[in-house]
């Protein structure tokens, strides 16, 4: 028989004070005197063995306290049932010795029983619901850990895991701990997003990863979400702004009235009446309505249950009405919204738009880009076009119209009412389509028919080609760069030919209009000096050395010309003036540069007859007449002599002189010199410059 655990408890602290009889008495020994056994042992389980002497016997003593659990056979001490922990910790036997004499002796053995994992924790409850509101708080319990606790016969840790069996729902839920099961709110819910969801709470005797023996119990929980009141009010129609679908955005109604005239029915909106939903469905809150600003003279009101608006009075004023109405839930008015209602003041429409034909006949090609015309089909030349009339203005042309086309998404119409392809279409076929025009400000409508026959490329009467809007646009900026480019270089070769005569122009005109004060008349006297002084010294000394340096200095018009050019000009003659002409000049020597290298000096006193290129010219007074025949003698009456030749040379030197001086420019390489005062009247000096020689009598040149 059993005894109990604090009984053996007792006599396992009490034997250490205690005399008892030794292990080993005469006749009788056994191995070992507290063996232990493990629990669920099977029957016969060998718990020690004896040894016995000559002429001894043993047995079990019968009053042990647990004599029924073993038994002796032969040499071996057994016990003859299973043992359990939970049932027993210890068994104690006395085993009776008896000797060849008749003596006999008791052994105690103490036998210990060891635990073993044999039993599952068990759920109070396996199966468990729980109803959770939209909004309990995030961390707060949803089910306490009396509601999940386990028992266990072996009285090991219990280690717990929470999983869901539902996608979509994880981590919404979580437990306190590996070995406290309390469930609390991890993630805040949302009843658009979970309404129900099913955890599965595991309990193990053993560490998840432990490789020994683990029993586990498992306790199915389903969860109910329950909609709270948690949003305002919508008004629709509402667009969302983000990927839970929690927060939705209503647009402005717009709507329009006559001014200077009540409206007696409810105000049409756009998009549509004013009306609001609770998005909590389930709890569907009741909704009320009222105008909270925009409204300071009482014109409109809306109706409280239905949203609708309508007039008190009639407007006086064409300024717009922008109107706040609110909508508030009527349990709790905390929960509203606000939308804005702009009313436009318009002039009120006596007639309604509308079109002259009720049927428009088109035609189209197959493969045509997107955008390309519809064209009539009794003139394929000409796009379609339709144009709704409104017999509320004087040329029935109403500019508020638009159009737009309802069963047809293959074409588009334009403001002006063309009718134009939207996609490229791919066959033949006829296509019908119902055209709105609608007045954008009185928003009153008409329709009509259209009725499209869209025909194969090569049926196009016309052309091989159809051109669109786009390719005729591309074509008008080609053009238009080109016609810009071409009045640009017309503009620079206009400058080229008319720069010289412009600038004189501007200089004359500058002179003129330059005060007096500005005269510098040193300057003027040093720049150009006294053309006849300097030809009466010219004359008395008989010496052209004077004249020849006057030649040797290209850049330099004649004196007699610049002298009548000083006359002509006004007295005023200022510093720009000069800087012009001085410019003038700069520009014309470069342009004679290369011509001039090549001329010589041809007026001097001494002879170089080894240079068989080298000409000169006398005056007849100052030379030998007997020099030689490389001396041209010029005679007095040369001017009278000369043939013919130098006459027209003569006289084309004569118009470049009149050029340059009515010009301001000079008009060839040429240079002529008039002895006016001093020298004889009939005497005249040519010198040709222009690298062309001037033929006299006998034959030769003079240079």
């Amino acid at each position: 028989m059993a005894i109990s655990h604090l009984f053996l408890a007792s006599v396992l602290f009490l034997l250490p004070s205690i005399t008892h009889v030794s292990a080993q008495q005469e006749g009788c020994s056994v191995d070992n005197q507290k063996p232990s056994v493990n629990e669920n042992n099977p029957p016969g389980y060998v718990v020690a063995t004896i040894t016995l002497e000559q002429g001894s016997t043993i047995r079990v003593d019968p009053s042990s306290p647990d004599a029924s659990y073993f038994t002796i056979q032969g040499s071996q001490l057994q016990l003859t049932r299973s043992v359990d922990f939970e049932e027993d910790t210890l068994l104690l036997v006395y085993l009776l010795c008896t000797n060849a004499v008749g003596q006999s002796n008791s052994l105690e053995i103490i036998v210990t029983i060891v635990n073993v994992n044999d039993n599952s924790p068990v759920f109070k409850q396996a199966n468990l619901t729980q109803i959770v509101p939209e909004d309990t708080k995030v961390n707060a319990t949803v089910i306490p850990r009396e509601d999940l606790s386990v028992t266990d016969a072996d009285l090991d840790t219990i280690y717990y895991e929470l999983m869901t069996r539902m996608p979509d729902t994880d981590g919404y839920f979580a437990i306190k701990g590996v070995n406290n099961p309390e469930i609390y709110l991890q993630k805040a819910l949302d009843y658009e997003k979970i309404k129900f969801t099913t955890l599965l709470l595991y309990a193990r005797d053993r560490p998840v990863n432990s490789t020994d023996t683990t029993h586990t119990a498992t306790a199915t929980i389903s969860i109910s979400i329950e909609q709270a009141d948690t949003k305002p009010p919508w008004f629709l129609p509402c667009n969302f702004v983000n990927v839970d679908n929690n927060v939705c955005i209503s647009s402005p109604y717009t709507g329009r009235v006559n001014i200077s005239e009540k409206s007696t029915a409810p105000l049409t909106l756009e998009p549509g009446p004013i009306y609001a939903i609770d998005p909590d469905y389930t709890l569907n809150e009741k909704i009320v309505y009222s105008i909270v600003g925009g409204d300071t003279d009482k014109v409109f009101s809306v109706d409280a249950d239905t949203g609708n608006l309508t007039m008190n009075k009639a407007a006086t004023s064409p300024d717009p009405f922008l109107l706040q109405v609110m909508a508030s839930q009527v349990n709790n008015i905390q929960k509203y919204s606000i939308v804005s209602v702009e009313i436009k003041v318009v002039n009120k429409s006596d007639y309604a738009p509308y079109f002259k034909s009720q049927i428009y006949r088109g035609t189209v090609s197959v493969g045509l880009a997107p955008g390309s015309f519809v064209l009539e089909a009794d003139v394929p030349s000409k796009p379609l076009m339709i144009t709704a009339a409104d017999d509320d203005f004087t040329d029935k042309v109403n500019p508020n119209i638009e159009y737009h086309i309802k069963n047809s998404t293959d074409f588009i119409a334009t403001k002006d009412g063309l009718i134009l392809t939207n996609v490229m279409l791919q066959s033949p076929g006829t296509v019908t389509m119902e055209v709105l025009g609608k007045d954008t400000v009185s928003l009153q409508e008409a329709s009509t028919v259209i009725v499209v026959e869209v025909i194969p490329a090569t049926a196009d009467p016309s052309s091989d080609k159809r051109y669109t809007a786009q390719d005729m646009g591309a074509l008008g900026g080609t053009l238009a760069a080109l016609l810009l480019i071409a009045l640009v270089f017309l503009g620079l070769m206009i400058y080229k030919q008319y720069r010289k005569p412009f600038k004189y122009l501007v200089r004359k005109e500058l002179s003129k209009n330059l005060p007096d004060d500005y005269q510098n008349q040193a300057y003027k006297e040093d720049e150009y000096p006294d053309t006849g002084a300097k030809q009466h010294e010219m004359a008395e000394n008989g010496s052209v050395r004077s004249m020849t340096s006057v030649l040797e200095q290209p850049s330099l018009p004649s004196p007699s010309s610049k002298a009548r050019e000083i006359d002509g000009l006004p007295m005023a003659s200022t510093a720009s003036t000069i800087i012009f002409d001085q410019e003038e000049k700069e520009e014309e020597v470069e342009e004679e540069s290369d011509h001039e290298k090549e001329v010589k000096s041809i007026l001097r006193t001494d002879r170089n007859l080894a240079d068989n290129g080298y000409k000169a010219v006398w005056f007849k007074t100052d030379v030998d007449p007997d020099a030689g025949d490389g001396v041209k003698v010029i005679e007095d009456n040369a001017a009278a002599d000369e043939d013919e030749d130098s006459g027209q040379d003569l006289e084309e030197n004569e118009e470049e002189e009149e050029d340059y001086n009515e010009d301001g420019y000079h008009g060839g390489l040429g240079v002529s010199f008039a002895l006016e005062s001093h020298p004889p009247p009939d005497v005249e000096v040519k010198v040709n410059m222009s690298g062309k020689g001037t033929s006299t009598e006998d034959g030769s040149e003079l240079l």
